[in-house]
């Protein structure tokens, strides 16, 4: 609801005058908070998307993150479409976000409500290995070290192999591996799989395929076949540094909850 705040002496002034039109209401009305906030999470950014605010009055969006989903949200950025990207974010790290929205009066919305955070983490692209029986040296990729490595190496927690015909990627005995299936990019998947690991500790390579690594260190990774041969592989990447965390890329879609506002 609009309010009144004249003071009483221009009122009197006015009214004595007849002058009833030159009286107007300030505007004191915030809009709503933004809704349908989500990210996608890049190396060492983020990016924030959420639903335009329909107000004619709206002159852009503040953007808060946190630490914590209860925590103290501090000021970051403006905005004047609905997206944001914090490239403040670091690789490893938490980041919970709210978005409030302005109008040309100066009010300002409520956080908004949904629980939207994420973790960056690193990413590679075009990386490639040889079979191990040709090029040994550069079999194996070390996901934690961004490296190609030995294949039989203790950092390396896969290797590519190229037998009777068919592509592999091996993993130790202490490491697991399954394809999830074909992708257009590495992007797509955003969560590793909580079962379905292969028995054999190995899977048979398909361009277009993506994969999932749960390495021996608790960590979790990806990759993307891009092009096959029998003396090599290129594939595409994503590790999470978290151990345990099984994030590899946030979709740009979040769950949703309820935020009643910064400590």
């Amino acid at each position: 609801m609009k309010n009144l705040l004249i003071p009483l002496t221009i009122m009197l002034t006015l009214v004595a005058a007849g002058c009833h039109d030159w009286i107007h209401e300030l505007d004191l009305d915030p809009p709503s908070p933004p809704t349908g906030l989500r990210t996608a999470t890049g190396d060492n950014f983020i990016e924030l998307f959420w639903n335009t605010n329909r107000e004619p009055d709206l002159a852009g969006y503040n953007i808060y993150v946190s630490s914590s989903y209860d925590g103290r949200y501090e000021f970051i950025g403006t905005s004047g479409r609905a997206y944001y990207a914090d490239e403040r974010a670091r690789n490893g790290s938490v980041y919970y976000y709210a978005v409030t929205a302005r109008d040309d009066a100066g009010n300002e919305s409520d956080l908004s409500r949904d629980v939207a955070y994420d973790i960056p983490r690193p990413e590679g692209y075009d990386v490639m290995l040889a079979d191990y029986r040709t090029m040994p040296g550069a079999a194996g990729y070390d996901f934690s070290a961004y490296a190609v490595v030995s294949y039989d190496g203790k950092a390396a927690d896969m290797h590519y192999e190229y037998f009777n015909g068919v592509a592999y990627m091996n993993v130790g005995t202490d490491t697991d591996i399954q394809d999830v299936g074909a992708t257009s990019s590495i992007l797509e998947i955003g969560t590793a799989p909580s079962s379905g690991w292969s028995v054999t500790h190995d899977v048979r390579l398909v361009v277009g395929h993506t994969y999932v690594v749960w390495t021996w260190d608790d960590h979790y990774a990806k990759f993307r076949v891009k092009t096959l041969s029998p003396g090599r592989v290129v594939f595409d990447w994503a590790y999470q540094l978290i151990p345990s965390n099984p994030l590899l890329k946030r979709p740009a879609a979040a769950l949703r909850g309820d935020r009643t506002g910064a400590d």
